[in-house]
């Protein structure tokens, strides 16, 4: 049989290799970001209750148009008559049936309120945007959510990894004391104690396996995936943190473009429209009105047998409510206090908004200062795993020490992804605060 030589192998692995990637379904963080966009659920309530407040938009429900509408009857009626006549005769008619139909077609409308259609149709277009930035605000909380996923399974991914590495290297100590037992070099409870280890770290792997499952599981109910248990391989294996963000900046952003202040602005513009809404009703008020009748008379008895009627109607109103139980002082009254708290509200959603992003950026360089550090204890524990691994070996290292150094570097590989995800999760507020988050689709 021929042999495969060398390199002619090592071409032939990287190329099963690459087929086996690109044959596996890889998300990255925008595919996540667009997959949920398009499919969650929640997302479809909120655009269709702004799909909703769009068909409300419209010059016929703010009053604009006229209202036409067309009637039509028949009917009649039977009964009896009895006359009593000058000189002294009676006359009775029994069984009269008259009958009678009628068709017409009318048409009605507004041509002054006050200005409260004009008010009317401009704040049913404010309502209409004020929707749409409450949607973009729902699209934000879900893309900040599955940004913070997304990163919180890549955390869980290296500390299964992490844990996966520890548990080679109790099983490394179980094979050196296990060897160093066989030549009597070591004592049978060494190599129990090592098998504790084991044991042990085995465990937290497993554990560690159950809440990878688990943040996986919760990555794709955020993207409303068909079967939440769908295996998601992800393309990033670090958490990328941006380090230059600025505060300034973001201040400025987040003045300009944040979502909840914008809303805010609108509910003051929405409050100012309702106080001239109600203002309108001291105005006095125009109507016109127009139709055409046909209507049909039939007599059971009498000089006539039948008649019909048909022409045009029209008319102009003229109206002005004088008096209505101060009804309209006291909404002026309520309306003027809503424009006041709309404006309140919007200064304390500013002063709110301002604060948490000064804290939350305060947490961010704190937690950029924290990754520094632990990213050199973190060599340091790696270099000294190193080194009490090569003692060990030769046995001038007890096994409580070497496990003592094998705690230390799993504790700074926790602590390092922990302070990553800390900072990673300041980053994301920051920048939905900022009105930045749909940068991550990029």
């Amino acid at each position: 049989m021929n042999k495969i030589t060398y390199p002619v192998f090592t071409i032939l692995l990287s190329f099963l290799l690459n087929v086996c990637a690109f044959s596996q379904d890889i998300y990255d963080l925008s595919r996540c970001i667009r997959t949920g966009l398009e499919q969650n659920y929640s997302l479809q309530l909120i655009r269709n209750n702004e799909t909703i407040a769009e068909n409300n938009y419209t010059p016929g429900n703010a009053g604009m148009l006229p209202s036409v509408s067309a009637t039509n009857r028949y009917g009649g009626t039977v009964g009896t008559t009895n006359q009593n006549m000058y000189d002294g005769s009676t006359n009775t008619s029994e069984n009269v049936h008259n009958r009678s139909s009628s068709a017409g077609i009318d048409l009605t409308m507004t041509l002054f309120k006050g200005f409260q259609v004009k008010n009317t149709y401009q704040k049913l277009g404010e309502l209409h945007e004020l929707s749409g930035l409450e949607t973009q605000m729902n699209i934000e909380n879900l893309v900040a959510r599955i940004v913070s996923m997304y990163n919180y399974y890549t955390q869980q991914l290296i500390l299964y990894e992490n844990m996966a590495y520890a548990v080679s290297l109790s099983r490394e100590r179980v094979r050196i004391d296990e060897q160093r037992y066989l030549l009597g070099g070591a004592s049978k409870l060494e190599l129990l104690q090592s098998l504790v280890y084991l044991n042990a770290d085995s465990s937290r792997y497993a554990r560690q396996k159950e809440v990878l499952r688990t943040a996986q599981i919760q990555l794709n109910e955020l993207m409303a995936s068909e079967n939440p248990g769908d295996t998601i391989v992800l393309k990033d294996t670090l958490i990328q943190i941006n380090e230059n963000l600025v505060y300034q900046t973001l201040l400025n952003n987040t003045l300009e473009r944040n979502t909840s202040l914008q809303i805010a602005a609108k509910g003051q513009v929405v409050s100012e429209l309702d106080y001239r809404i109600v203002k309108s009703r001291s105005y006095p008020y125009l109507t016109m009105s127009s139709g055409y009748a046909l209507a049909y008379n039939a007599y059971g008895t009498g000089d006539i047998s039948s008649q019909n009627n048909h022409g045009i109607n029209y008319g102009l109103t003229l109206g002005l409510t004088i008096f209505d139980g101060n009804n309209r002082n006291r909404e002026i009254n309520n309306a003027r206090i809503e424009i006041e708290n709309k404006n309140i509200r919007y200064k304390e959603t500013e002063q709110q908004i301002k604060a948490d992003l000064l804290t939350i950026y305060y947490a961010y360089q704190n937690n950029i200062r924290l990754l520094r550090l632990e990213e050199q204890n973190l060599d340091v524990a790696r270099e000294n795993l190193e080194i009490a691994l090569e003692r060990y070996k030769l046995g001038s290292l007890a096994g409580l020490e070497l496990r003592e150094v094998q705690k230390s570097l799993l504790d700074a590989e926790e602590r390092l992804v922990s302070v990553k995800y800390q900072a990673k999760l300041a980053e994301i507020s920051l920048m939905q605060i900022s009105g930045q988050i749909m940068d991550y689709l990029q």
